[in-house]
């Protein structure tokens, strides 16, 4: 079993989890999360406390056990404060802008690059820092990994879109002799 397994997962006051059967449903002061998990693992709400364990013993199933207990925690604390992602567009005449439900990106190309923003998610983009917020911590990720890969940072002048604390290893270049 999964040292995370081991202990139970304290829920905090104001939040409330229900279990039935194979869904978990985490409803917090900010946000209702909801996840349906594998049939074989078990998960039991005891005195404001959430065991998760395997009801079988196959060896394939047992790292269901921890990512199980790592979704759970992130659920509950995404439905307390929402988690926050930072993108910096980088590049002479690069931009970003937020209208209604889409980013629009100016990344050098003939045309804007226009990426729907998922409902769920609120995105803002000031001064070429595009914020993400949500409360689905997969969610979040996933969007900036996706607005990140239409202009990857490229390796000579750092043009492109990268994380906030993301280090970009730089190189030389051509040498004139």
């Amino acid at each position: 079993m999964s040292r995370l397994a081991k202990k139970p997962i304290v829920i905090p006051e104001k939040t409330e989890v229900t279990v039935s059967g194979s869904i978990v449903t985490v409803k917090g002061p900010n946000a209702t999360l909801s996840r349906a998990f594998h049939p074989a693992v078990l998960i039991k709400n005891e005195n404001n406390m959430l065991s998760v364990s395997l009801s079988g013993t196959s060896p394939k199933l047992k790292p269901l056990v921890g990512t199980t207990v790592a979704h759970i925690k992130n659920m509950i604390a995404g439905s307390g404060k929402p988690f926050e992602k930072s993108l910096v567009v980088e590049g002479i005449g690069f931009k970003a802008d937020v209208k209604g439900n889409t980013l629009t990106l100016s990344l050098g190309f003939t045309h804007p690059v226009v990426v729907p923003i998922p409902a769920g998610l609120s995105v803002s983009a000031v001064k070429n820092v595009i914020k993400v917020v949500g409360p689905d911590i997969e969610a979040v990720g996933q969007f900036a990994a996706f607005v990140r890969a239409r202009r990857k940072p490229e390796p000579y002048k750092g043009k492109g879109i990268r994380y906030e604390n993301e280090v970009i290893r730089r190189k030389q270049g051509k040498k004139t002799v």
